[in-house]
Order: C-alpha cells, then sequence, then structure tokens
C-alpha cells in the first residue's frame, strides 16, 4: 500500500459515486481543481481531509483501506442486516449465497 493507492482508491470510490472531480471539490468546500491535484499526484489530503472523504463515501477509513472491498458502504448495510436475521435465516442465507457463488 502506498500512496498511489489512496489516489487510486479516491479516484475509485469517486466514480462508483458517480461525481466529478469538481463536484466532490466543491462538496468538500475546496476549489474546483483539490480532487484532480490528489489524483494526479500533486499532493495528498491531510488526516482532516482525509477523514472528511471518507466520511463523503460514507465509509470508515478501514474500509477505505480495504482494497478487496469494490464496494465498501453496501458492504457494511449487507453486515448490518445479516447481524439481525436468525440463526436459521443466516444458514438460509449462506446457502443461497454459495449457489450464487457456482455459477
Amino acid at each position: 500500500m502506498d500512496i498511489e493507492f489512496i489516489r487510486e482508491r479516491i479516484t475509485q470510490l469517486r466514480l462508483q459515486k458517480g461525481v466529478s472531480e469538481y463536484k466532490m471539490s466543491y462538496d468538500l468546500g475546496h476549489s474546483r481543481g483539490y480532487i484532480n491535484n490528489i489524483s494526479s499526484g500533486k499532493t495528498l489530503p491531510s488526516m482532516t481531509e482525509f477523514l472528511a472523504i471518507c466520511e463523503y463515501f460514507g465509509i470508515t477509513p478501514i474500509e477505505f483501506f480495504n482494497a478487496g472491498a469494490l464496494n465498501p458502504r453496501v458492504n457494511r448495510e449487507l453486515l448490518n442486516a445479516l447481524e439481525q436475521l436468525s440463526e436459521e435465516d443466516l444458514a438460509l442465507t449462506l446457502m443461497n449465497v454459495k449457489r450464487l457463488l457456482k455459477k
């Protein structure tokens, strides 16, 4: 994990959210080129700004650094929903997921 990861991850999450660099910069209260400067490698966000970026995407810093999570917000929603199921429903859900993975 390196600086390139941070830039690429912000870009990946921004594209998933469907917002432009300009809109994201504006939404975060910065000049129009702020996110472009991060994406192009000219700068990195401060820790405060990094936390604001995570909040903007609706994810935690841990979810940000989980490179295997393509859509961390949806993963968290799914886990929260699973925690509310009974043991029997969890077993059925797991069976269905395994069936889907075989396709």
